[in-house]
């Protein structure tokens, strides 16, 4: 259902375009308009990792970093495998809030990243959800299909900028002045939320896709919580200042988030953990009512990450004053 969702807010998506700009410019301003954002998003789709990650000062992690960063990456590298991916690029940004994204073409060029934040706030089961969550995003190909969304999003608002030229007094439009410029105003503005309501679409698929890949809803649904309580008491300056990237993030970084439900990028939290809780439980009474432990607290995709201690059993050994202080304490 998640996907046809998707593809119905594509349809309508592509819907508006096609009559926004028949409406003003007729097929040639259509075309000119589509071709004008096609290059722009092409040009974004290669390169625009590399500036986010260069925006947001994120630094690569090594397999011989430091312990910390060398865990991180450890967990990373086991939770890729989980998913069937290619090891993606790990970086650290250095960030008091607590939040995190995946960037990347392709699951052969992409990166995970998460702040300092991140690895203070959560547990390490909670960051095993986290990074669950972007590794669905990769898997899932959002990083297209958003660039396919801001690809005809970007053309319809190029058609608003050149609403005054093709529309107006031409013959083909036959709205007149004042129509031209409502369709001026409201087509972005439909566009923009057709496109915020796909990249909420993906988040809670990334957000199903996230705990099955780690093998525990509540370990993300613990780590939302923590993220999105965060997110509001700590600024992101970074994101402030672009806050065209704030849908990258697994929770909104913007202290904005609350003035304006209809446009917001990412869905309610609460309907986020109410849905993996729901998942958990159903889970319980499924395939985890027959796996090792009756609680559910550890099913197959858990034990696939390093067995009944967590998903870094084995590789990293905890010590008790690491256990009281937390993983990155």
């Amino acid at each position: 259902m998640s996907y046809l969702r998707t593809a119905i807010l594509l349809a309508a998506l592509t819907a508006l375009f096609m009559g926004f700009g028949f409406l003003l410019g007729g097929q040639t301003g259509m075309l000119i308009a589509l071709v004008m954002a096609g290059g722009m998003n092409l040009f974004a789709y290669w390169n625009s990792d590399k500036a986010v990650l260069r925006m947001y000062g994120a630094h690569l992690v090594e397999p011989n970093s430091s312990r910390d960063a060398r865990d991180l990456y450890e967990m990373v590298a086991k939770l890729a495998r989980n998913a069937n991916l290619p090891m993606p690029k790990v970086y650290v940004m250095d960030n008091p809030q607590p939040n995190a994204f995946a960037t990347g073409r392709n699951a052969e060029n992409a990166a995970v990243a998460v702040t300092t934040g991140l690895m203070r706030t959560v547990n390490r089961e909670e960051l095993a959800g986290v990074i669950a969550h972007e590794l669905a995003h990769i898997r899932h190909h959002d990083t297209l299909l958003m660039t396919i969304t801001a690809t005809i999003a970007g053309a319809i608002s190029m058609l608003a900028n050149f609403a005054l030229f093709f529309g107006g007094n031409r013959d083909n439009n036959h709205m007149g002045f004042i129509g031209t410029i409502a369709l001026m105003i409201l087509g972005p503005l439909a566009a923009g939320l057709v496109q915020m309501a796909i990249s909420r679409t993906r988040e809670y698929e990334a957000d199903k896709g996230g705990a099955e890949i780690c093998g525990h809803p509540l370990w993300l649904a613990s780590a939302l919580k923590k993220i999105a309580s965060g997110a509001e008491r700590i600024p992101n300056d970074e994101a402030e200042q672009n806050p065209a990237s704030a849908h990258l993030f697994i929770v909104n970084p913007l202290h904005g988030m609350r003035l304006d439900n209809l446009f917001a990028t990412h869905p309610p939290m609460d309907e986020r953990v109410a849905r993996l809780v729901a998942m958990s439980q159903g889970a319980n009474t499924g395939s985890m009512a027959t796996g090792s432990r009756g609680s559910g607290t550890h099913d197959a995709g858990a034990r696939s990450l390093g067995g009944s201690g967590g998903p870094w059993a084995g590789s990293v050994p905890e010590s008790p004053r690491r256990k009281a202080r937390g993983p990155w304490g």
